[in-house]
């Protein structure tokens, strides 16, 4: 070491480190109260978009059963009739 080391400001006493202090403390403490409110909106939005997620992923279940359903009831009324869409004539004939 040479001497000529300054002391840490931290850790000496200063006129008006008080108020610094405290004004920095309150600083945090407003940044942290910001930071709640917006994960609190955050989280709020997350789940929203967990339950309407569940929502169109059910939706989406139930018209995939309901395609199959129709296709199945499509492909047993043209095995029974003589119906085939091959054997239709176009209408402008």
């Amino acid at each position: 070491m040479n001497g000529n080391t300054q002391p840490d400001d931290s850790i000496t006493p200063q006129s008006g480190s008080l108020a610094h202090d405290r004004a920095r403390l309150d600083d945090l403490e407003s940044r942290i109260a910001y930071q709640e409110h917006w994960l609190e909106s955050l989280d709020k939005a997350v789940a929203a978009q967990e339950r309407r997620l569940a929502q169109l992923e059910r939706m989406s279940e139930l018209m995939g059963q309901r395609l199959r359903e129709q296709h199945q009831a499509i492909n047993a009324t043209s095995e029974d009739s003589d119906y085939r869409a091959e054997n239709e004539v176009p209408p402008h004939y």
